[in-house]
């Protein structure tokens, strides 16, 4: 029964390669970029690839500057709200304005990208995403702050382009093991901003922590040089020529021989168009991957942004003693009219702890994602993730509650490893990074409404915010199992 399905997609790739096949002159050898890609199979390239671009979401460089800008928002709040006396529901909208300027901007470079490249997206991204973020650290005011750091997330968002080029020219069977290992990029600059965090913080200020933050994303501007446009972007947009090149040069550092006969131009498509994402065919993969991602990061960020009340009821919880304040916050500054709580080294080690969780699920992940699938991976993560979040409902002690935290945040992320590798392999060249850039815009509504489930429901009702959580993670499980594409070693599409 579960073979129909599968021959039925092998059928429909070979009809639309016979297609292609057909406008080549007879007794003429020809290959596609997938088959060129195929050929010349992992190497050197791929390896200097990794190491600038990083392969989950963008580049080394970028990801652990994506990772600083979403971690700066949680070590700088309690600054923020001493400097300008802010309530708690203006600090939460901080997150909120972020992922706001995300989700508009991401659909918007998702569209040119299609249109004009995904390396002239990527490097426009990077530039607006430095600027904004070095401007914020001279914010004179919240409304200031709110607006810039909606800013930074809006460049933030074009960073998924990197993605589509390391998806675009990685083998298939390669794809499913590379991409996830750039969790580690994540991690890195989380916990480098978490390290700077406690020792700047303290000394010079949140002003000079963003500035050093955004040292990354300068530096890799400089290695934008190194990164080509995607081969199948340019056969896509008929520029034949620059894509032959691309591989030519991939195959001399790879040591590896291109495929005999000319590179076939496929029949010209349109690039990418949101009705194309609604057309039938794609109707119901789209509407149950808007819903994933949307759960996904809901459940994510409402995982970081809880763990502050997570902990302070654990105390509470797991022990017959009042609260004691963390042993590096006994400052002036807490004792404030604004009633500061600054986060001291218990803070700081907490965060590093659970942070580290996201890279410990990282060879299961794989293991999963290969074997299993990607359908069936998602499902039993989600499902998993549901299960924690109930369980942080149990009395324990801090260890117990720190490792519920870590198991947390190693699901989350292992959801999203798996997400962000099937959208990109579900859809086409000529709608993929429109794709990626309607997904991740979703991603950032579950991302905009977790900081008020966090922050203002679970004081109000804890047990009703857990099972929100939860329950939302249960659809998403359900949705990842009824996917109706399974792309486990299935070629990247090229037309429509």
């Amino acid at each position: 029964m579960a073979t129909a399905p599968k021959e039925a997609e092998n059928a429909i790739g070979l009809e639309e390669i016979h297609t292609e096949r057909k406008e080549s002159p007879k007794g003429q050898k020809t290959f596609t970029v997938e088959e060129a890609v195929e050929t010349i199979g992992f190497g050197r390239f791929h390896i200097m690839l990794f190491l600038i671009m990083g392969s989950t979401v963008v580049h080394l460089f970028p990801k652990v500057a994506e990772a600083m800008e979403i971690m700066l928002i949680a070590v700088v709040s309690p600054l923020i709200r001493c400097e300008w006396q802010l309530q708690d529901w203006q600090v939460a909208l901080v997150t909120t304005m972020v992922f706001f300027g995300y989700m508009v901007f991401s659909i918007v470079l998702g569209l040119l990208a299609d249109r004009y490249g995904r390396w002239k997206i990527l490097l426009l991204s990077f530039l607006w995403a430095a600027y904004f973020s070095l401007l914020t650290s001279f914010a004179p005011s919240y409304i200031w702050f709110v607006f810039l750091r909606a800013m930074v997330g809006g460049g933030v968002s074009g960073h998924a382009q990197g993605l589509i080029i390391k998806t675009e020219f990685l083998p298939t069977k390669y794809r499913g093991y590379m991409l996830p290992l750039s969790q580690v990029f994540w991690l890195a600059g989380s916990l480098l901003i978490i390290g700077l965090a406690s020792v700047v913080n303290p000394t010079i200020g949140w002003r000079w922590l963003i500035r050093i933050a955004s040292i990354p994303g300068i530096l890799l501007i400089l290695l934008f040089k190194f990164i080509p446009e995607s081969a199948r972007y340019n056969v896509s947009m008929g520029n034949m020529e620059a894509a032959l090149a691309t591989l030519q040069r991939i195959a001399r550092m790879n040591g590896a021989a291109m495929p005999e006969g000319v590179l076939r131009e496929p029949a010209k498509e349109r690039g990418g168009r949101f009705k194309d994402l609604i057309h039938p065919k794609y109707l119901r993969t789209t509407l149950q991957i808007w819903i994933i991602w949307l759960g996904i990061a809901f459940a994510y960020y409402g995982v970081i942004l809880a763990s502050a009340e997570l902990l302070e009821r654990d105390v509470i919880c797991g022990s017959a003693a009042p609260p004691v304040q963390d042993s590096g916050d006994d400052s002036e500054e807490n004792h404030s009219p604004c009633y500061c709580h600054l986060f001291g080294p218990a803070a700081y080690q907490t965060m590093i702890i659970s942070t580290a969780g996201e890279i410990a699920l990282n060879p299961l992940n794989i293991l999963g994602i290969n074997l299993l699938g990607r359908r069936l991976s998602l499902c039993i993560t989600m499902a998993c993730t549901a299960l924690f979040f109930l369980l942080l409902n149990i009395c324990t002690s801090s260890a117990g509650m720190v490792g519920f935290l870590f198991m947390l945040r190693a699901l989350v992320s292992a959801n999203f490893n798996t997400i962000y590798i099937y959208t990109a392999e579900v859809y086409p060249t000529t709608m993929r990074a429109l794709g990626m850039g309607t997904s991740g815009s979703l991603c950032r509504v579950g991302a905009m409404v977790a900081p008020f489930i966090s922050q203002v429901l679970m004081n109000a009702s804890f047990i009703g915010a857990l099972c929100l959580f939860s329950s939302v993670c249960v659809v998403c499980a359900i949705s990842a199992v009824t996917l109706p594409i399974e792309t486990k070693g299935r070629a990247l599409q090229q037309v429509k």
